[in-house]
């Protein structure tokens, strides 16, 4: 079995209300010098020593926390960030070739910035903005221009147009999903009389208000039950009561239950069953 698969870390790696708590103990675990690091390495690529996986991880959360602060402009939850991170860093650690010549830190930056830009994408907008990979370079790319920018002019649409390889209408399609913003459905619960009235809530239509549409509702439902008391009533004894038990009592009776009362087998109470609703379906339709 190969324990790879399953490698999991837990606490550590799952930030709670405590950030600042979690930020210090995550510094407080030592750095690995590059020896230890490659032979903790070693043990988990050939010998599946998942201990030495964990201290991998651990040794490198602190990186993890470091590179969520790069991502703290998108109004998301620092915590959850480094959550996703750690995700990322395990996923690297589980795939790290000691052999390869490169330290760990180097190879798991990409599996990091992966899994907080998929975290960053299902979650800053209900809408999504960017779907494709093309567009999702485009997003991260223009969202960090933009920090120094306003509206992009002419000659600086062409210019992040070119620097990604794509044309100046996609930038300029991107830059307006992201200067949309979400709107909560509700209003917030402590919302003034003038606020309360803006939330898109407020203009839904009420089909309650609708006076004609509730009378035409009220009348039709007591024809349908005058009817239903009607066609019941046109019933033999036993095949009302058999009805009422089975459908309209609130403590509703079995086949066998019926079968019991009345003394014969549970598949002629099926029938009469059967009989009975066909002759009151017939009768309210007529």
């Amino acid at each position: 079995m190969d324990n790879r698969k399953n490698l999991q870390v837990v606490h550590p790696t799952m930030p709670g209300r405590d950030l600042t708590a979690y930020m210090a103990s995550v510094n407080s675990i030592s750095v690995l010098t590059p020896e230890q690091e490659r032979e903790l390495a070693n043990q988990y690529y050939y010998d599946d020593n998942v201990d030495a996986a964990r201290q991998l991880v651990m040794a490198h959360l602190r990186f993890v926390v470091h590179m969520a602060k790069s991502y703290s402009g998108y109004g998301l939850s620092q915590a959850d960030l480094i959550q996703e991170g750690n995700v990322g860093l395990m996923k690297a650690v589980k795939r790290f070739n000691p052999e390869v010549g490169v330290r760990l830190v180097s190879f798991a930056v990409h599996w990091i910035k992966a899994e907080m830009h998929e975290y960053i994408l299902r979650n800053w907008r209900i809408v999504k903005v960017a779907t494709t990979k093309a567009q999702r370079k485009l997003f991260f790319n223009l969202r960090s221009s933009k920090k120094q920018l306003g509206w992009l002019n002419n000659e600086e649409a062409a210019a992040v147009a070119e620097d990604l390889g794509v044309d100046t209408k996609v930038v300029r399609q991107m830059e307006g999903r992201m200067s949309g913003y979400d709107t909560s459905f509700d209003a917030e619960s402590d919302s003034d009389d003038d606020s309360l009235y803006r939330a898109p809530a407020y203009y839904l239509e009420d089909q309650n208000s609708d006076v004609a549409l509730n009378v035409e509702e009220a009348e039709w439902r007591e024809i349908k039950n005058n009817s239903l008391s009607l066609a019941l009533g046109g019933l033999d004894d036993r095949s009302q009561d058999i009805l009422k038990s089975r459908w309209l009592n609130d403590n509703k009776a079995t086949l066998h239950d019926l079968a019991d009362k009345y003394s014969i087998s549970a598949e002629r109470v099926r029938q009469l069953e059967k009989k009975a609703m066909h002759t009151i379906k017939a009768q309210m339709e007529a």
